[in-house]
């Protein structure tokens, strides 16, 4: 029983294909119409119980299938029409003899009626808004997968939470882009049921006067009947499917299900449903007017809004209540001369922190917990995501306010110096403009910190609007953290001390306890190690796996003791954590190197008492940097880090001259990538 389950939908199908070839008789024929409908009905609720489109992805295809087999029985019912002389089964009888009411004319046009207002009103509007949910679906996906990008550097979520969230951006803009030509089948559908009615009528008219020999007005009668009839068994179900097909594509901006959405928004404004009630009183004036139906329904909006109104102001003030309860504190007095008479606390001011965040006084909430800031919970998660990741701990981040600072902004410091600033509005939200936004949001123009997009601060009532258009919508804390991760990620070489380094090896020694005491400090100094992990976090390489790292360093440091060759040797040991760095999906996009160009920078290399450097002329120097900077547009477009890959000869002194120029582009050697991955080139730099 379960294996015939499995194939219940093929089955189903097959089924559909042989209705339109087979013969069926009336008995059969009513028991498929009344399934058909029912399936049209379940589809309809299913879409007014989901709360996003995601949770009936089959739509796209069960379109098909229902559309499919509703074609398939007005085949099979016009076969029983004009053979049968109108005896096409009981359904078809039924709903005709309803509609017509022994009126043909009355019966044809409230038929004519139900079809164009399928075909022109809900159809139409559902291709339309299928075609512009598909639309902006796919324009706003780079800042969706930049938004996931961002809460994944900040330590908000996980890589298993990241790759679900992509996947389901990717499975949204399949879903809408299947949609977009989902909704052609229904218009086709729509057109094709009129097309055979009048077929039906027409036809059926003709063998009945012709062949069958009957009254004109008997034929008409009889053929109406089964013509209407049949209309309205496919038409009801085409209803049906169409209104559901709008129903889902426009599930896009609901936060639950339909019933839940329209009974808290139609009950978030009392004073609307009051102001309705007294404008339908009103009405009474206007002579003629059903004065039972509009005062009792005014009464009863007004009482309504009363009812609802008083319910939300006693909720206001319990909040407010709440809100306003003192908080206790006891505060010591603190003498500061007295404190700094003594010496060793003078010593304290001169301590230069790791890494320090400075907050006006407006930002104070995004970091107090007592007043709900969640800033330091955040920072907390972002450090354990960042040392899983790199195998590197950040320090602990000192936050102070500071009165010298505006109101809104913040400062970034790495070891007592600024290197990164923001300013922000707390009872705003960030919105990051899209490539192509469908609209204009109105809002104070900015540059996002973090990866300098251009943005917009906006209210939070823009919100829904602003996400609608296109636009990727973050809260100023996300912003903040956002911006600190990504600093931080950017100078995480700088915080490498020969402590932390010390505080790696003795970890690793937990697990490889031989490894360590052969190789530190025996044969590789804490120095030396320091400056190879240096080297390897500058360029985001993660130090995680250090049994690999000692061991290619034991073997380097027997024939050599330059940093760069000992570097470049633990890169070509660690190529698979560097292939699944910066590999997506199987494939790495790159720039190369034209042959040429690699000759002119190996043939530049000049050795001096600091070490080898790369001598190039200004010419060619201008040239690679021009290049460079047209292809990494094709990286931004596709919303993934620019890469360069060159022969493993050239690679370092090659990154040392474009970091100066691009220190968001990484340069891998073609030895530092794994077998198995395919290498797609996005452009090339020749001379």
């Amino acid at each position: 029983m379960k294996r015939l389950l499995n194939h219940v939908v093929a089955l189903f199908v097959l089924m559909v294909v042989i209705l339109l070839v087979v013969p069926l008789n009336p008995f059969i024929l009513d028991m498929m119409f009344i399934i058909n409908i029912t399936v049209s009905l379940i589809i309809l609720l299913i879409t007014m119980y989901i709360s996003e489109a995601l949770e009936f992805s089959i739509f796209p295809s069960l379109l098909l299938i229902t559309t499919l087999f509703r074609l398939s029985l007005n085949i099979s019912s016009t076969r029983l029409i004009l053979t049968e002389q109108g005896a096409a089964g009981q359904v078809i009888e039924t709903f005709g003899n309803f509609v017509l009411r022994g009126n043909i004319v009355v019966g044809v046009i409230i038929f004519l009626i139900l079809v164009l207002v399928q075909f022109i009103v809900i159809t139409k509007g559902a291709e339309r808004v299928a075609e512009v949910a598909a639309r902006f679906t796919l324009d706003a996906m780079p800042g969706k997968q930049m938004a996931i990008d961002a809460d994944l550097s900040s330590g908000i979520i996980t890589e298993d939470e990241a790759r679900v969230r992509r996947t389901k951006i990717q499975r949204e803009s399949d879903f809408y882009g299947a949609m977009d030509g989902a909704t052609k089948i229904v218009k086709g559908d729509a057109i094709m049921s009129i097309i055979i009615t009048l077929i039906n009528f027409i036809a059926g008219t003709i063998i009945g006067v012709v062949q069958s020999g009957l009254p004109f007005s008997e034929v008409l009668h009889i053929y109406s009947i089964a013509t209407i009839g049949d209309g309205l068994v496919s038409q009801i179900p085409a209803l049906l499917i169409s209104t559901a097909t709008g129903m889902i594509v426009t599930r896009s901006v609901a936060e639950g299900t339909l019933n839940e959405d329209v009974m808290k928004q139609f009950t978030s404004q009392p004073k609307v449903l009051m102001i309705t009630g007294g404008i339908m009183l009103l009405m009474n004036l206007i002579p003629g007017a059903p004065h039972l139906q509009t005062t009792a329904l005014g009464i009863f909006l007004i009482l309504l809004g009363l009812r609802l109104l008083k319910t939300k102001e006693a909720e206001t003030q319990q909040l407010s209540t709440e809100a306003a309860e003192p908080d206790i504190y006891s505060e010591e007095e603190f003498d500061e001369n007295a404190y700094f008479k003594d010496i060793n606390n003078i010593y304290a001011l001169i301590n230069v922190e790791p890494i320090e965040m400075e907050f006006g006084y407006s930002l104070i909430p995004l970091v107090d917990e007592n007043s709900g800031g969640n800033l330091i919970n955040r920072i907390v998660i972002f450090r354990r995501q960042f040392a899983q990741d790199m195998g590197f701990v950040i320090p602990s981040v000192r936050l102070r306010d500071s009165a010298a600072l505006n109101a809104n902004q913040y400062v970034i410091k790495l070891k007592g110096e600024e290197i990164a600033r923001g300013e922000l509005l707390v009872d705003y939200y960030l919105a990051l403009e899209p490539s192509n936004p469908a609209g204009d949001i109105d809002g104070i123009e900015t540059i996002e910190p973090a990866y300098g997009i251009p943005s917009k601060w906006i209210t939070p009532e823009k919100r829904d609007m602003a996400e609608v258009y296109g636009y990727t919508v973050i809260d100023p804390l996300s912003v903040m953290l956002t911006h600190l991760s990504e600093t931080i990620r950017r100078h995480v070489h700088e915080l490498l001390t020969r402590a932390e380094v010390i505080q790696i090896v003795e970890n690793t020694k937990k697990t490889s306890q031989e490894l360590v005491e052969e190789s530190v400090p025996n044969v590789i100094s804490y120095g030396t190690l320091q400056k190879v992990l240096y080297n390897l976090l500058k360029e985001g390489i993660p130090v995680k796996d250090m049994v690999t790292i000692l061991e290619s360093l034991i073997d380097t440091a027997q024939g050599t003791n330059d940093i760069d060759v000992m570097t470049e040797n633990v890169r070509s040991a660690l190529k698979r954590t560097i292939t699944r760095r910066f590999c997506e999906n199987g494939q790495l996009k790159v720039i190369t190197l034209d042959s040429e160009i690699e000759k002119a920078v190996l043939s530049s290399l000049t050795r001096s008492e600091q070490g080898i450097y790369l001598a190039l002329s200004p010419d060619l120097i201008q040239k690679i940097v021009t290049q460079l900077g047209e292809h990494i547009g094709k990286f931004k477009e596709l919303n993934t880090v620019p890469v360069i890959l060159t022969s493993n000869v050239i690679r370092v002194y090659f990154y040392r001259l474009i970091e100066q120029f691009y220190p968001n582009v990484y340069v891998l050697a073609f030895n530092e990538v794994a077998n198995n991955v395919q290498i797609q080139a996005l452009g090339n730099i020749s001379m």
